[in-house]
């Protein structure tokens, strides 16, 4: 693979240092002002951040190469601001310019004969952001040439980096989302001459990133350009970081963003990851931070989120999931001078940042399985992507020989595991703020792991962070060695490459024991280092200590954790009705006694069933499984009783659910349930919205022995369910007309749910021990703005003798 990638298609451009840092980003920061108070609100909370993203909202109009004049008045100022508290600015250029004389980006492509062609030779024209927009030819070099010069000139307004998005290239009202097949481009000769866009198709977001860099080279040659892109191709990695698209905020995809950034590390795409926290829909406090601590750890890290959604920042969704996202960053500045050292080796050797697990052993094909767990060199990363499971609590499948546990003394159930391979020594920094914090002189951390001959070696590159100096020797490159003699391990320096000197600093020896234990010292980088091995006794009682030390840890979190999410359930009572409903977990009613006869027809633990509901879709069946978020609320106050609250789905689509004690009728609870589509247009990932509601109450039973449900079917007969049934499912016109009744024969009284039939279609039953589930069903269909899927129903007690 290292020949592949070095010698067939190239390494890795070296990034600059700033970059490998953790990236904020939205659809869009729509003001200067914003963008300030974002990158501020970093500053102020403790949360590491490197750089703030400008999204299409800069522009005068989407159109490329300008500034917004009321909203972005000067961007030069904005920059200098960031830069003045340790932030760079990265801004999107998309390659669709609008079709629009006198603006001079269209002039000026126009008189240089820039731009795609159609069949007839006439430049193409095709909807994007600011309406009819033509294309530039980047198959040309003319083209190429042309765009260059208009980065170049860009990059004076104090741009550090450039976002090439919608680079398929894509356009929109079109039935393939791109420009059509016929389209000629009149491309170099090297690379295949004039050819229909079928043949260039695959290489246009390249070739677009391409002249993106050479641009950014020609402003200033001094610094690396950085450059992301959506669309790549096979040697892209020497031009652009890749991210993996517009992902949805659902735990299937914090699922899929690891395998896809290994792929694209093997591909020879190291510098790759995907939107944290999930681009199309809202994120969870649990699935954010869960999706932060993993996404810490990825060569590229990036937060990112449509517009419409709600805020995506590390502190919107409250203090436990700020807290998980400042550990998880704190951890990944920790970790910079090994991930910066790693980029490095793949520059310079083409070897993955990010590596499958089975590159620790290529002969396990046990581990070619493993998609929750990656290697960072030899750091290996173990995470969990489910929602009710913490890293700590999933089985991790380790490779062959010595891996040791550790942490930073910030063990959470939401980040991931950490272990270092026996025989290796990782190098760690201080837990600064951003790069630009950090000095030379600063104290250096070196965790090492002793394999089984009592030895272990490591590497450190450092060098400007920028520019191409490196190149010249202007680096400097340690390897450190560490051996066990005689219950004595000694740490040095076994060489170093490159002309910088050593630089006076502290070096802090920490040796892993096992159990996340570790014993230390403290001496001068540079010099020899002797540390005495504990006895095996002394050795026992560490590991014990480390290993109860970590548990409680990860109760006190959980604890916390549980705190934060149950919080106290919010309780409606009037007329015959007392509910106790917990909005943020899954919206559910947990309690639902009838005051006259004290009769509770549901009872649960917050944890499990309850009344809730789920949506299906083509591809998943997602639902809101946690954290509704409470959109209004009214108590008693001469008005109806009611709750309403909504849960994200993803794709543009909510569950909404009102629940009301009705004022005319409070002997009435009524449960309003609907689909809503709330932003289903380009930039919601282009998935399926064909959808269908249930509804899934879990009803308790008094008297499991004594209870039926009971009802009229729409053919008029007459249906008694019994537990003996089991499961059992009505559709068509076996469905109830309208209300089916819980019956309990024991005390006389009946739980009625009326329903409108239009709405439903199917009902079904499932017999528990003691419990009684019955869900009404919708039918499948597409929900948009105006057609919301809905299921209202009203539940009521009779007196039945």
């Amino acid at each position: 693979m290292k020949q592949y990638i070095s010698d067939l298609i190239c390494t890795v451009s070296m990034p600059p240092k700033w970059s490998v840092g953790y990236h904020q980003c939205r659809y869009s920061y729509d003001s200067s002002e914003k963008v300030l108070k974002v990158v501020r609100t970093f500053r102020e909370k403790g949360i590491p951040c490197d750089v703030v993203w400008m999204d299409i909202d800069y522009m005068d109009g989407f159109r490329c190469f300008t500034f917004d004049s009321i909203r972005f008045p000067d961007p030069k100022s904005l920059v200098d601001d960031l830069h003045s508290i340790g932030c760079k600015a990265v801004w999107m250029l998309d390659p669709g310019i609008k079709k629009e004389k006198g603006f001079f980006v269209f002039d000026s492509g126009s008189k240089n004969d820039v731009w795609v062609q159609k069949a007839d030779g006439s430049p193409f024209v095709g909807e994007v952001w600011p309406g009819d927009c033509v294309f530039p030819d980047f198959t040309s070099e003319k083209a190429r040439a042309w765009w260059a010069s208009l980065v170049k000139d860009f990059i004076s307004n104090g741009v550090d980096g450039i976002w090439n998005d919608m680079n398929e290239p894509a356009v929109s009202k079109t039935v393939t989302k791109t420009m059509p097949e016929s389209n000629i481009h009149r491309g170099d000769a090297d690379i295949g001459g004039v050819q229909n866009h079928s043949y260039y198709h695959n290489v246009y977001g390249m070739l677009m990133t391409r002249s993106t860099y050479k641009g950014m080279e020609m402003a200033n040659a001094a610094k690396r350009p950085f450059v992301l892109t959506r669309a790549g191709f096979i040697g892209s990695q020497r031009y652009a970081a890749t991210w993996t698209g517009d992902n949805l905020s659902t735990w299937e995809h914090l699922h899929m963003s690891l395998p896809m950034i290994l792929q694209l590390g093997l591909s020879g795409q190291p510098l790759s990851g995907p939107d944290i926290g999930g681009f199309g829909g809202n994120a969870t406090p649990k699935l954010f931070g869960r999706w932060m601590g993993l996404g810490a750890l990825f060569p590229f890290s990036r937060g990112h989120t449509e517009t419409g959604s709600i805020d995506h920042e590390p502190w919107s969704f409250g203090e436990e999931c700020e807290e998980v996202c400042r550990l998880a960053l704190l951890r990944r500045y920790r970790l910079l001078p090994h991930i910066y050292t790693l980029f490095y080796h793949s520059h310079t050797k083409g070897i993955p940042v990010a590596a499958p697990v089975f590159f620790a052993d290529p002969q396990d094909p046990e581990l070619r399985k493993v998609e929750t767990s990656f290697l960072l060199g030899p750091l290996l990363v173990c995470a969990s992507t489910l929602p009710n499971k913490g890293a700590h609590e999933c089985a991790h499948k380790l490779p062959k020989g010595i891996w040791l546990p550790f942490d930073f003394a910030d063990s959470h159930p939401d980040l991931p595991l950490l272990y270092l391979q026996g025989g290796a020594i990782l190098p760690v920094g201080l837990p600064i703020k951003h790069v630009g914090e950090a000095s030379l002189e600063d104290d250096l951390s070196l965790i090492i792991a002793l394999n089984e001959n009592g030895k272990a070696e490591g590497v450190l590159f450092e060098d400007a962070g920028d520019g191409y100096a490196f190149t010249q020797g202007d680096y400097l490159l340690t390897y450190y060695i560490a051996e066990l003699h005689s219950s004595v391990v000694t740490v040095k320096v076994f060489k170093s490459e490159g002309s910088w000197k050593r630089p006076k600093r502290n070096l802090k020896i920490n040796i892993l024991l096992g159990g996340g234990a570790m014993i230390s010292t403290n001496g001068i980088d540079g010099e020899e280092i002797h540390l005495t091995m504990p006895s095996e006794s002394e050795v026992s009682n560490l590991v014990a200590t480390s290993e109860f030390e970590h548990k409680k840890r990860m109760e006190e979190s959980l604890r916390q954790e549980r705190a934060e999410l149950s919080k106290i359930p919010v309780d409606m009572k009037s007329g015959d009705w007392f509910l106790k409903i917990v909005p943020w977990i899954g919206g559910r009613i947990i309690s639902m006694t009838h005051l006259p006869s004290d009769s509770q027809w549901l009872h649960s633990r917050i944890e499990i069933h309850g009344y809730e509901e789920y949506s299906g879709t083509e591809y998943r069946s997602a639902g809101c499984t946690e954290q509704y978020k409470v959109i209004r609320c009214v108590e008693q106050s001469g008005e109806e009783e009611s709750i309403c609250m909504e849960g994200d789905i993803g794709g543009g689509l909510v569950l909404q659910r009102q629940i009301s004690i009705l004022k005319d009728n409070p002997k009435i609870v009524q449960i309003d349930s609907s689909i809503q589509a709330r932003s289903v247009g380009a930039g919601s990932g282009g998935f399926s919205r064909l959808v269908c509601l249930r509804v899934h109450p879990t009803f308790t039973l008094l008297h499991p022995t004594e209870v039926v449900v009971a009802f009229t079917a729409i053919n008029g007969s007459k249906q008694e369910i019994s537990p003996e049934a089991g499961e059992i499912t009505f559709e068509g016109d076996l469905r109830p007309n309208g209300e089916w009744m819980l019956v309990d024969k024991c005390v006389g009284l009946s739980l009625v749910n009326r329903f409108n039939p239009r709405e439903v279609s199917k009902c079904f039953v499932h017999w528990g021990t003691a419990n009684v589930k019955m869900e009404l069903w919708s039918e499948e269909r597409p929900v948009s703005n105006d057609t919301p899927l809905r299921i209202c129903h009203q539940y009521e007690v009779w007196q039945t003798s």
